[in-house]
């Protein structure tokens, strides 16, 4: 047996992991704030109530030492000075990052993207070669980037293999994009307009294919980064239409070309240039192979959405998706907008 520390198991990502290394034959201790035990996890996984942000608990929870330490919850300079201090007892670590450190040639990225013509326009696809954003704490993407530099620079001590993920999906998930079209079927709406002639592609990510990752990663130690998505990149318009059949619903697209306009068009996917990544690399160096298809993995995805908003309001249920998208679901505006148009 070897041993596997994985920090965050109780979150999307976290969850299949754990499970993933336990049936890989590794001896798993499952670190979180809560201590909770995943059903799908097996009996033999050691769950350790530990905050992340308390060293002493987290070296506690390491304890003797691992072979490998799993981190899904890592930002920043802070937690990567956190791992390296343990690298006398930690053989090499696993760590997540995003696809969201890279910035275009002209210096653009997705803290610009509010800016006019501030979006990225990346190549196609998009390799670990790509620049990054400058490293800082002004951002999600600075300080992703900021964990790399320091992970990176410490790798003589401390291997590390960075997964940059990209818009990850699966049950657990805290900012689910599938929300959008899930609740809008739940309404009744079977009409929906969609920005960029519904042809942007924001590369998705399964929790099961970063666990796979995960998996392959773990008993080859070494540093380096890879991305971290799924074996396709499909439209909006090809997720909407997945989700409509896993729902069993039809639903007319309007398809509006350019961006949003009046708060009508937008969904968490919309982006006037595609983001998608080459997973070349993980190929070579993990022997990494599909294990999962977006559509495929939908209709888990959709059943925890669903059963989260028949619980409460989806505002209560996802508050951190209101902080990044705002009102998701303002049909009075997109009522007035189809009026407009048919008038």
């Amino acid at each position: 047996m070897t041993r596997a520390v994985v920090i965050g198991a109780t979150g999307q990502i976290g969850r299949p992991a754990v499970e993933a290394l336990a049936r890989d034959g590794w001896e798993v201790t499952a670190v979180s704030r809560g201590g909770e035990r995943d059903g799908d996890w097996p009996g033999d996984v050691r769950v350790v109530r530990a905050d992340r942000e308390d060293d002493a608990a987290l070296s506690a929870a390491v304890g003797d030492g691992c072979d490998v330490l799993v981190d899904v919850v890592a930002f920043g300079e802070g937690h990567a000075r956190q791992l390296v201090s343990l690298a006398g007892r930690v053989g090499s670590a696993v760590v997540i990052s995003s696809v969201s450190v890279y910035e275009d040639d002209k210096g653009r990225n997705f803290d610009t993207q509010g800016e006019p013509d501030g979006f990225p326009e990346y190549p196609v696809p998009i390799t670990e070669e790509q620049r990054t954003v400058r490293p800082g704490d002004s951002s999600y993407s600075t300080r992703k980037a900021a964990l790399e530099r320091e992970l990176l620079a410490a790798g003589d001590r401390l291997p590390v293999t960075l997964l940059r993920a990209g818009a990850v999906h699966g049950p657990h998930c805290r900012t689910p994009r599938e929300l959008y079209f899930v609740k809008r079927a739940l309404d009744g709406r079977r009409r929906r307009v969609l920005a960029h002639g519904g042809a942007s592609r924001f590369h998705p990510a399964s929790v099961h294919t970063i666990a796979e990752l995960i998996r392959l990663a773990a008993p080859r130690p070494g540093t380096r980064v890879l991305n971290a998505v799924d074996p396709e990149a499909p439209t909006v318009a090809e997720i909407a239409a997945a989700i409509d059949a896993v729902m069993g619903v039809e639903t007319e697209d309007v398809l509006m070309d350019g961006p949003p306009a009046a708060g009508v068009g937008g969904t968490p996917w919309s982006v006037p240039f595609p983001v998608v990544c080459d997973m070349s690399a993980a190929e070579r160096q993990l022997g990494y192979r599909p294990v999962v298809r977006y559509a495929d993995t939908l209709p888990e995805t959709v059943a925890w959405i669903e059963g989260q908003l028949a619980a409460q309001d989806w505002r209560e249920a996802y508050p951190k998706m209101v902080r990044a998208y705002g009102d998701l679901f303002d049909y009075a505006a997109e009522d007035a907008w189809a009026a407009a148009r048919r008038a």
